[in-house]
């Protein structure tokens, strides 16, 4: 098992430079959030038995150096072309190249667009969560992988107790004010995994509760090979052609 925050490190010093962070896609479209345009980073601190990302999140060396800049044309661009009103980077973690992402939200912050800000949260500090609140422009999504530190372990093969990042997160973020809510991965969770975890965020916020966002595996040929390696059966799944329109 290995450290998020110390593994954090190792890529970043691969994915960004300066204010530059790899992609390995940009200026995609989405029908996420009801349509929204998307460039995707390379590199994670987490190694989720079911991400769909793959090559990019094992080898982070892939893509290229974009300047926020850069990708702020390339998605406000895609968004104008199909009517969105939202932009995301997506695909690994945003939060690993801090200096890019800022600079990239300071540009949202002076349009008339909505960053979603997708995220596992194990690198949203106090001070993180300060930084972001100064964007009015700004949601911030915490997806928790698991329902407890048993499932975040097994889920991620990283510590146990790390899951608790994640709940900081949130309680960071409410602290300064910053839009959030949180996303449990659950299609691995026992049916009494959820309601468990309601009780841990309740300490945190009773507002969590009524905020909490169902997420599920979507099965990918290859997140399939995966989870067949890791020899893990979710409980729930959906084949991407099949997703319920309340989970798009």
């Amino acid at each position: 098992m290995y450290d998020p925050l110390r593994y954090a490190e190792q890529v970043r010093a691969v994915v960004a430079r300066g204010n530059l962070r790899r992609y390995y896609r940009v200026a995609r479209p989405g029908r996420w959030y009801g349509g929204i345009a998307t460039a995707d980073c390379c590199g994670c601190n987490l190694k989720c038995i079911f991400c769909w990302s793959g090559y990019p999140r094992d080898h982070p060396e892939v893509g290229e150096l974009r300047s926020p800049a850069e990708i702020y044309e390339k998605l406000t661009g895609c968004a104008s072309k199909f009517g969105y009103t939202l932009l995301r980077v997506s695909g690994n973690e945003p939060t690993l190249s801090p200096d890019h992402l800022l600079e990239l939200l300071e540009l949202v912050d002076a349009s008339n667009y909505r960053f979603i800000l997708e995220t596992n949260g194990t690198l949203i500090d106090r001070s993180f969560a300060k930084r972001l609140s100064r964007f009015k422009n700004l949601h911030v999504r915490v997806s928790l992988k698991g329902t407890n530190e048993q499932e975040f372990g097994m889920l991620t093969g990283a510590k146990p107790e790390a899951f608790n990042l994640q709940l900081l997160a949130l309680r960071h973020l409410l602290d300064e004010r910053v839009s959030s809510h949180p996303a449990i991965m659950l299609s691995f969770s026992p049916p009494d995994g959820l309601e468990k975890l309601k009780e841990r965020l309740r300490e945190i916020d009773e507002g969590l509760v009524n905020q909490v966002e169902e997420e599920y595996v979507f099965l990918y040929p290859h997140v399939i090979e995966k989870l067949e390696r890791a020899g893990i059966s979710p409980r729930v799944a959906y084949r991407p052609d099949r997703i319920p329109g309340d989970l798009i």
